[in-house]
């Protein structure tokens, strides 16, 4: 009986340990199994970070204050650079003074409050404007000066005036040496409201002495745009119906000559109007032979003005090192070089 017991629990025994060696697998082929498994499983594609936006560009914002919108070179330059500064993705807004400082002090603390970045001044009071364009800058606003060279300005946009006033004298000397033997009739337009036309009227008178001191100065009244030259002139034709030569301060008053002279019929070969700026009208009257002789450009036409000071504008606004003056470029145009300057 005991035998019989004893060969049941042996037989159970071995069963267990075949069993259980059966069940169990080697462990390299376990090892296999796990590494064959992770390489059939699917990758997970991983998560893309999405890289954080650069913050777009900050729009740049420009306020011009100018004297006048009616002298055609004043407002060709704002409108062509209004033009060059929206093309580039900016805001821009020009507004006139009318020669008005209080009305100027206001545009530019209105200017300062739409928190522009860029304030372009042409100041009808140099003086009256620089405790606006001072609370400007410390508001963080940058400023450029139009025409003059003010303390509280970041950029001055000037013309060395007097040297300008000297080439309109000596064109118009030249004239009265080559077409009236020395001898004229002069007239002078001038603006001495302003201290830089002050200074330009000085030098036209200067040139003409010095290169025509036979010349005689008749009249010396002041006219700023064509409005102003027709009935100055006007005025004076009645007065000195001889006046053979009229020198103009700007582009404004020749015009405003122009016109007179052809309504007083005193278009003659040895007639001659000399000024600067370079107006689309002056241009007109030089190709056409009228009155207009020769007028000073400065920089170019108003495509290349705007351009100019859009740029200026923009490197202004980012900061880059410059000069504090940027003197602008002058020379005569004629009737030979007319047609090919800048536009």
């Amino acid at each position: 009986m005991r035998k019989s017991l004893l060969l049941v629990v042996l037989s159970l025994v071995m069963t267990m340990v075949l069993v259980t060696s059966c069940g169990q697998k080697p462990a390299e082929e376990t090892e296999a199994k796990k590494e064959e498994t992770k390489k059939e499983e699917p990758k997970k594609e991983e998560t893309k970070k999405e890289e954080p936006k650069e913050e777009e560009a900050k729009q740049l914002k420009v306020g011009m204050t100018v004297q006048s919108i009616s002298n055609p070179i004043w407002a060709g330059i704002c409108t062509e650079t209004q033009k060059a500064i929206q093309d580039a993705g900016g805001e821009f807004t020009y507004v006139a003074c009318d020669s008005n400082v209080t009305t100027q002090i206001q545009q530019i603390e209105n200017f300062v409050s739409s928190k522009v970045d860029v304030i372009v001044c042409h100041p009808a009071d140099p003086q009256g404007v620089e405790s606006s364009l001072k609370a400007a800058r410390e508001a963080g606003v940058k400023v450029i000066s139009w025409d003059d060279n003010l303390e509280n300005c970041d950029l001055a946009y000037v013309i060395e005036n007097y040297a300008l006033g000297q080439m309109i004298g000596e064109e118009a000397a030249k004239w009265i040496n080559e077409k009236l033997g020395g001898e004229a009739e002069v007239v002078v337009l001038d603006w001495p409201q302003l201290p830089i036309l002050l200074e330009r009227g000085n030098g036209i008178v200067d040139a003409i002495k010095a290169n025509a001191p036979n010349a005689k100065i008749v009249a010396q009244q002041p006219a700023i745009d064509a409005a102003g030259g027709q009935s100055t002139m006007e005025t004076i034709f009645q007065a000195h119906p001889d006046v053979k030569v009229v020198a103009c301060i700007g582009g404004g008053g020749a015009v405003g000559a122009n016109e007179a002279a052809k309504a007083a019929q005193k278009i003659t070969d040895d007639f001659g109007i000399f000024a600067a700026d370079a107006t689309e009208q002056e241009l007109n009257a030089i190709r056409n032979n009228e009155g207009n002789r020769v007028s000073v450009m400065i920089t170019g036409g108003p495509v290349t003005m705007g351009k100019e000071m859009a740029g200026l504008i923009q490197k202004v606004y980012a900061g880059e090192e410059m000069d504090k003056l940027f003197v602008r470029e002058i020379f005569p145009v004629n009737k030979d070089n007319v047609d090919s300057v800048p536009d």
